[in-house]
Order: structure tokens, then C-alpha cells, then sequence
């Protein structure tokens, strides 16, 4: 039911939009923005291919992984998007120019896949570029936005990752749009997730054209390159909200070369900051460990607050960090984050957090599902192990 009221609204913004696109440039511009909103209200949830199988795909992982994400619980909790990494085409076009999918990992082809996740009441995404080839390669869609665009959406495809690798080197900013006009123009909903590194600085550009881009070089399974992913995407945390999400790379939890407690703040920083929580782990063998971190409700909740302002690093002393940022109704998600390589003791103080000085909160543990037994004022203290965090929620019971 929840699947065909989100189709029929859409169609019905879908009907609006698409009468302003033909009334004129403003028009046209007002519905693009309007489409855009629409699909990125809050930051998406869902799977990506790349980081588990990177090109070792085919359509039996893609149908397994939508039935996983079913079966375990973690679609009901916003996981929508089973999306399709690098190395699902041939090599070559069609002899009318289109985009074929490979017939030995994908022979039922694209189409119908997204049948058959839409039928889960799930979203199918797919990979393609801003260059002449894909980075693995294949056939990239500079040149071909439209005749992309146009079979993306005749497959009922509904979000596209748009990479950058083996361009013909002009900036981001005048390749990228040619695919977000040729998306639009299909009339199908698709989000529209740009990959190009940061190297621009797409933040400061990007909203007027994506749902969500990249402020970073790939992430990889190791503490080092999480720590610096979430500093680079931390420096832009002004430019996202509702419509539109900086994105710090996919999620690396549950792939084996973390420790949990790393993993643990992986996901707390990721979701604090407003990241799109695509899953990049075997969706279909996670063990416990893994399904607790992935399937914690109210992390979760703190990602897809209607607010939609990015949480971001406020205070710090060495290794010992302190993130938040504000929540609808008035609240405040807070992280203690740990760099260190020890155990160490953390205090947010309320002027760092943006809560008044004499506040008193309600503080509610995120990881242990709990209230703290007594309410605070002026500060939160917590000892933390190394490369760990604490994660709240303050709700204030008097200013």
C-alpha cells in the first residue's frame, strides 16, 4: 500500500511538473526544482553494489539482495534502492546507439530487474558517466545523455550514480547538467547522484542539478579513510538540506576490515551528517553485528529528521571530537567521537551544541536505546573506547 500511495503521488507531482515545464523557462526551472525536491527530501536509504562485489555482479545478486533487504526487515526501515555499481554493459552500444546490459551477467536485462524489484516494492538503481567510458571501461554517456536517459527510464530505472572517469576534460559543472536536462525530459522520477570526486567543489554548484553528490574520493574499508572522508565532507555541511546531500561515499560497515565499535561510528557520523546510507556490505550473509548497526531505528531517524540540516564537527581537543547538529521539534543529536587509540573522556558543553547554557535535557542513548537516568544541564560527559562514540538525542525539558 505504502508503495502505490508513494506511485500515485508521484504521479501526481510528476502531472504538475511536467504542465510547468511547458510554460516557459521559469516554468521549466520551477520544475526542475520541484522534481528534485521531491525525490530527495531526506537522504536515500538502500544498497549499493561496489564496495562488496565491485564487477563480480549479475542479476541473481541483484535479486537476492532485493529479497534480503526484504525478508531481514531492513526496507521497512528505508532501505529502497538496490542500486547497480560499474560493469553492467557490454562492452558495446546497440546499432541504434543504446546502452546494452551484459548478457551473461544480466540475460534477463535491465527492464525486466527493475520489474521484479518494484514488484518487492523496492527502487532499482544503475551506474553510468560523465566520460567517454564508465571506470571499468565500459561505454560512458558523454554524448549520449539523452538516448542514456531515455533507456534508463524506458527500463523503469529510478535512480542513477553518474561517475567522472575518461572525460574529455571540461569541468563537471558543464558535463553534468547535460544528463539531469536528459533525465528530466523523460519525465520519469530518477535521482540523480553525481560522482565526481569533490574535485570541483560540486556542493557549491550541484544543488541546482542533483539530489546528492560526491564530496570525495572513493572510501575504502579502513578507519583512516572514514576519518577522512567525514572531514572533507564536514567542511560543507552549509550547502545541504532537504533536495539535495553531500555524499561522503557508501557505507562500509559489515565488509571485515573494521572493528565493530569503528563501524559503530562509521554509521553514527554518516548519519548525523545527512549522508545517503547506501549499504555496501553482502545484504544477504550480514551477521548480527552487522545487521544491529544497519538496522538501528532511531541512528536512522536522525538521518531522515524533516529538518534536514547536516550535523557537523563543533568542537574538538586532539583526537577527541564532538559532532551535532539541530532536529525537528526542537532536539539536538550529539556525537562523542573518539579518534584516539585510547579510552578517553568526552564533554559536549550546551554553548558548543547550541543548547542555552542553563538548559536542561532529557538525553537519550542511541546505541543503548535508553534514557539516562537523570536529565542534564550545561554539559554531557561520557567515556568512550578508542575509535568509538557515544551517540544522542537532547530534548529539552526547560530553557
Amino acid at each position: 500500500m505504502d508503495f502505490q500511495y508513494g506511485c500515485f503521488r508521484y504521479a501526481v507531482l510528476l502531472a504538475f511538473i511536467c504542465s510547468a515545464m511547458t510554460c516557459g523557462a521559469e516554468n521549466r526551472a520551477l520544475g526542475r526544482i520541484l522534481l528534485q525536491n521531491a525525490l530527495a527530501q531526506t537522504p536515500p536509504l538502500g544498497w549499493n553494489s561496489w564496495n562488496h562485489y565491485g564487477c563480480n555482479i549479475n542479476e541473481n545478486i541483484i535479486r537476492e539482495t532485493t529479497d534480503a533487504l526484504v525478508s531481514n526487515g531492513l526496507s521497512n526501515l528505508g532501505y529502497t534502492y538496490v542500486n547497480i555499481d560499474d560493469c553492467w554493459a557490454e562492452p558495446n552500444r546497440d546499432q541504434n546507439g543504446r546502452l546494452v546490459a551484459s548478457a551473461s551477467k544480466f540475460p534477463s536485462g535491465i527492464k525486466a530487474l527493475a520489474d521484479y524489484v518494484h514488484s518487492k516494492g523496492l527502487k532499482l538503481g544503475i551506474y553510468s558517466d560523465a566520460g567517454y567510458y564508465t571506470c571499468q571501461k565500459q561505454p560512458g554517456s558523454l554524448g549520449h545523455e539523452q538516448v542514456d536517459a531515455d533507456t534508463f527510464a524506458y527500463w523503469g530505472v529510478d535512480y542513477l550514480k553518474y561517475d567522472n572517469c575518461y572525460n574529455d576534460g571540461s569541468k563537471p559543472e558543464s558535463r553534468y547538467p547535460k544528463m539531469h536536462d536528459a533525465l528530466l525530459r523523460t519525465r520519469r522520477p530518477i535521482f540523480y547522484s553525481l560522482c565526481e570526486w569533490g574535485l570541483d567543489v560540486p556542493a557549491t554548484w550541484a544543488r541546482q542539478i542533483g539530489s546528492s553528490w560526491r564530496t570525495t574520493e572513493d572510501i575504502e574499508d579502513k578507519w583512516e579513510s572514514i576519518v577522512s572522508r567525514a572531514d572533507q565532507n564536514n567542511e560543507y555541511a552549509s550547502f545541504a538540506g532537504p533536495g539535495g546531500w553531500n555524499d561522503p561515499d557508501m557505507l562500509e560497515v559489515g565488509n571485515g576490515q573494521m572493528t565493530a565499535e569503528e563501524y559503530v561510528s562509521h554509521f553514527s557520523i554518516w548519519a548525523l551528517m545527512k549522508a545517503p546510507l547506501l549499504i555496501g556490505c553482502d545484504a544477504t550473509s550480514m551477521d548480527k553485528k552487522t545487521y544491529r548497526i544497519l538496522s538501528n531505528s532511531e541512528v536512522i531517524a536522525v538521518n531522515q529528521d524533516p529538518l534536514g540540516v547536516q550535523g557537523k564537527k563543533v568542537s574538538k581537543q586532539g583526537d577527541l571530537e564532538i559532532w551535532a547538529g539541530p532536529l525537528s521539534n526542537n532536539r539536538v543529536a550529539v556525537v562523542l567521537w573518539n579518534r584516539s587509540n585510547s579510552r578517553a573522556t568526552i564533554t559536549a558543553k550546551w554553548e558548543d551544541i547550541g543548547l542555552n547554557p542553563s538548559a536542561v535535557v532529557r538525553v537519550r542513548n542511541l546505541w543503548r536505546h535508553r534514557e539516562l537516568e537523570a536529565n542534564h544541564q550545561g554539559s554531557l560527559t561520557a567515556s568512550v573506547k578508542p575509535h568509538g562514540c557515544r551517540m544522542y538525542v537532547l530534548t529539552s525539558v526547560s530553557s
